[in-house]
């Protein structure tokens, strides 16, 4: 496979990203509602406090109630009345970079893993072997991509800041060179552990079920191996992935998206304390906040990426 694989799954992925990216943008625009209400709880008094003498009373102000929750349609007409159609594409050049890096990445490696674990006598994989070669390519492939991811989040989200809050940054390049500069290196990295265990999440539900239900599809022969089948297991792939990644993926967001001002404490001392911090404020559903646009980004994805995939791969077959 070699090389191939990683063109096959580059072109592929791109194609998917770049025409799912609003459902996307709006998935994320939704993961940070209610932000600033979890950010701005506090730590719960110790169940152990030992008594004293004295006792004071100390009145803290009630944070503000949450503004209400809106739908993806709601936040997508939002979105267009008050910034325009172009920013349902806002930070599409990350995610241009994103593919190219992450997605190659994992796909090129599964497809690798897949031919050296594949028994040659059944020309068939075990589940679990597809399993562990996605959890492998994924972390491999969102270790690299994610500096494009951090600049993807902040671009998405940039538009529900205030105008002088605003990073305005012109393109992922731009995003890049001035976090580095204004943040240091390190922050393109900024929840980098949460981008792997969701890559791997990701990686290992998609690839592995797409390829477990195409297998159980034809070998049943419910239909043949052509368009209907690769749309049928890559739409259950894409409902399977969402279900595994999207609690990581609201935390993983939320890490990415925090600004962090010199002099003064992070929002969220890390990926615990910000899942701590989000089911202490909205509750633990908060975690599956987004995940209608969620499955409604992940299932076109997927079917646009493995459709795709499967023609490149017709394209290329004598290369």
């Amino acid at each position: 496979m070699g090389v191939k694989g990683f063109v096959e799954g580059g072109v592929a992925s791109i194609v998917a990203g770049c025409s799912t990216h609003p459902l996307d943008l709006i998935k994320v625009r939704m993961q940070l509602q209610g932000e600033s209400n979890a950010a701005a709880v506090q730590t719960l008094r110790p169940a152990l406090a030992f008594q004293t003498t004295t006792t004071t009373t100390i009145h803290h102000p009630l944070p503000p109630p949450p503004p209400p929750r809106v739908g993806p349609v709601a936040v997508g007409i939002k979105i267009f009345q008050q910034e325009g159609v172009a920013a349902l594409f806002s930070g599409v050049s990350a995610t241009v970079l994103r593919q190219c890096l992450y997605s190659t990445t994992r796909m090129g490696l599964y497809d690798i893993l897949k031919e050296k674990w594949t028994d040659p006598d059944t020309k068939t994989m075990p589940l679990n072997r597809k399993i562990v070669a996605g959890l492998i390519a994924g972390g491999i492939g969102a270790a690299v991509g994610n500096p494009a991811d951090v600049a993807m989040v902040r671009m998405q989200a940039d538009g529900r800041l205030p105008a002088d809050q605003r990073r305005n940054y012109k393109s992922v390049f731009d995003a890049i060179k001035s976090m580095t500069r204004s943040e240091g290196v390190t922050s393109l990295w900024r929840g980098s552990s949460l981008t792997v265990n969701r890559a791997m999440l990701v990686t290992a539900s998609q690839l592995a079920s797409y390829d477990e239900f195409k297998e159980m599809i034809l070998k049943k022969q419910l239909m043949k191996d052509g368009l209907g089948t690769h749309v049928t297991a890559s739409f259950a792939a894409g409902f399977v992935a969402a279900v595994a990644s999207n609690p990581v993926d609201v935390i993983k967001t939320r890490v990415m998206n925090m600004k962090v001002e010199a002099g003064k404490a992070a929002p969220y001392g890390g990926a615990l304390d910000c899942a701590l911090k989000t089911v202490r404020a909205e509750g633990p559903m908060a975690l599956y906040k987004g995940f209608i646009p969620t499955i409604s980004r992940q299932g076109p994805f997927t079917v646009v990426l493995f459709v795709t995939l499967e023609q490149v791969r017709k394209l290329l077959k004598d290369f």
